[in-house]
């Protein structure tokens, strides 16, 4: 491989107004959803792991989520 650095780019192709906001729109719960699960972490080392009892076991979460995606599929007739 080349040490050399990659040309720059000069140009870029602008986006659609409405695909742009779609961007941006994802780029806003992607940082949302790194800041839930950073706060999470920081809880964890700052107070340790909760306790079982406090817990749900991941079989209900699997099944929970399962579920929630069968009910956003559409019915095949």
């Amino acid at each position: 491989m080349s040490e050399q650095p990659a040309p720059a780019v000069t140009s870029r192709q602008q986006l659609e107004p409405a695909a742009a906001a779609a961007v941006r729109a994802y780029a806003a719960k992607t940082r949302a959803d790194a800041d839930r699960f950073a706060a999470v972490l920081e809880d964890i080392a700052t107070n340790g792991l909760p306790s079982v009892e406090n817990c749900t076991p991941w079989e209900e979460l699997r099944e929970a989520h399962l579920a929630r995606l069968a009910r956003q599929r559409p019915a095949v007739a």
